[in-house]
């Protein structure tokens, strides 16, 4: 009898659609934001006071939020200062890949026209020690999943 394990959720990849993907923008420390929500409309039936009807009316996507340690002369980084300096605005396909241990994808999120909506860098604080992470917040349209 095969036993199953669930994966884990430390070994993962990130992938942008026309960017060269060099080792320093697809590897992040975290990724969030891979969830769906489906909003609905309250529908009351004349005559039937005991409750009333919850209708699914459209999906709802969070943003992305992606962070890592901060990286000097980024692809990714140039892109999302064309957006943030210029208004140069232009939507990304990203993949999402959770691997195995053969490095190859168990589960893959296809996010589609994904574009930057914020950017931040850690507080910088000289009493504790630490990495600077810079996070990365992006709008998208929807998922899909394979």
């Amino acid at each position: 009898m095969d036993l199953f394990y669930p994966p884990v959720g430390f070994h993962f990849k990130v992938e942008f659609e026309d960017l060269e993907n060099e080792n320093v923008d697809v590897r992040f420390q975290s990724v969030a934001g891979l969830t769906v929500d489906m909003q609905t409309q309250s529908i009351k039936e004349g005559g039937e006071h005991r409750f009333e009807h919850l209708l699914p009316i459209r999906t709802k996507y969070t943003n992305l939020i992606l962070k890592r340690g901060l990286t000097q002369n980024s692809k990714l980084i140039d892109w999302c200062t064309d957006a943030f300096q210029s208004l140069v605005i232009y939507p990304k396909n990203i993949g999402v890949k959770l691997l195995n241990e053969k490095k190859e994808p168990l589960m893959t999120w296809n996010i589609v026209q994904a574009w930057p909506k914020k950017w931040s860098v850690s507080d910088f604080n000289a009493e504790k020690g630490g990495l600077v992470i810079e996070t990365l917040e992006l709008r998208y349209q929807y998922f899909t999943i394979l």
